[in-house]
């Protein structure tokens, strides 16, 4: 840290403030103290001038206006000075913040270390503001981008297949088969447009959710039924885990969440391999995990799992339709529903998705509003 750091850093505590109000009130009583000493000695030279005695009340007067108008005299030489400072402040900001208006994020504001303590806050506020909005469009440039390459490539797919199916030599065998792959492609963009809404719907503040209970056992034997054609295909030893259970929640997102999170287990494990499905209750919670003996995930890339269209590696097609989207949707139901969502894998050696949730969010809502209520009255 260098000197002007440290001293802006000491400036910014209690200490640093008393000290600077301190300083401030010290350089105006200097200034009236030099004023006033300069009106003194001016004085008996301006009292033998009008004829006046230095000891009547006129020459007192004289005194203090003098003063008073040398006092005035030294405020107006330094004002300019400190307007100025303070004009192109002000318009540092102004120009950010047209800028950002703008569409351009990448400001810079200056910041005067005396104008630290009053416009710190601001400056920080608007610099903040501004990386924002800069990530929030960088994002959406790359979203853009995502779903016009996700919508391209059937589309291609389609359009090459079609122009095929024009042509008289095709066999019979051919055309069925080209026929398979057109519909194929138009289902995987039906698929894309469906997790777009999907998605769209599930992050607005409006979206309905049906809460009841239910039994959450009896939900995830029904997903392991659901896909046993799946796992059977493939010789996958499906083990499941779990005890009797009730939960609040919305049954019908809950069963999207397990359907992805078991479709991808099965798609990413080889044949022969193992999935293994366990829930367990501790604490008013309840934790789902479908572990698989999988081909794994790359460390670097489990941060950015569950980010829209995000594709890399073997990861790319860790969801549902290969679109980047059914792991974004399954961490919105999650938190949605007051939870979290947590993964662990190694390449090579399977993955592990954790799913935990509150039995009751209700309950768990009003426990956190009554402990933050008991932490005031304290």
């Amino acid at each position: 840290m260098t000197l002007r750091e440290r001293y802006a850093a000491f400036k910014a505590t209690k200490i640093g403030r008393v000290l600077k109000f301190i300083t401030g009130m010290a350089t105006i009583l200097l200034l009236i103290l030099a004023s006033w000493s300069l009106s003194y000695l001016i004085n008996p030279y301006v009292m033998n001038w009008v004829g006046w005695k230095q000891d009547s009340y006129w020459a007192f007067l004289v005194l203090c206006v003098m003063g008073l108008l040398f006092f005035v005299a030294v405020l107006a030489i330094i004002f300019p000075f400190v307007r100025v400072k303070h004009v192109k402040f002000y318009q540092s900001i102004l120009d950010a913040l047209k800028k950002i208006s703008q569409g351009e994020f990448n400001i810079s504001i200056p910041m005067y270390e005396d104008f630290r303590d009053e416009y710190g806050s601001l400056v920080d506020g608007i610099q903040q503001m501004a990386d924002s909005l800069g990530e929030m469009e960088q994002m959406r440039q790359e979203f853009i981008s995502n779903v016009s390459h996700e919508i391209q490539s059937p589309l291609t797919s389609i359009r090459g297949f079609a122009r095929a199916l024009q042509s008289e030599e095709l066999s019979e065998e051919e055309r069925l088969n080209y026929l398979q792959i057109i519909e194929m492609e138009t289902m995987r963009l039906s698929k894309l447009s469906e997790n777009l809404l999907k998605l769209t719907s599930l992050e607005s503040e409006h979206h309905p959710m049906e809460m009841k209970r239910y039994r959450l056992d009896q939900q995830l034997r029904n997903i392991a039924l659901i896909s046993e054609p799946q796992w059977l295909e493939k010789r996958i030893e499906l083990d499941l885990n779990v005890d009797k259970m009730e939960i609040s929640a919305d049954e019908e997102m809950l069963s999207q969440v397990w359907m992805n999170l078991v479709h991808n287990a099965i798609k990413f494990t080889p044949e022969g391999g193992a999935i293994h499905i366990e829930a367990r209750m501790s604490n008013g919670t309840v934790e789902v995990c479908i572990s698989d003996s999988g081909i794994g995930i790359d460390e670097e890339h489990i941060p950015h799992l569950f980010e829209r269209f995000f594709k890399a590696d073997v990861s790319r097609n860790r969801t549902i339709a290969g679109n980047g989207l059914g792991l974004s949707i399954v961490q919105k139901i999650v938190q949605l529903h007051s939870g979290d969502i947590q993964v662990s894998s190694r390449k090579g050696e399977g993955s592990t998705f954790c799913v935990k949730l509150p039995l009751d969010p209700n309950a768990a809502e009003s426990s956190i509003l009554e402990a933050g209520s008991a932490g005031l009255r304290k």
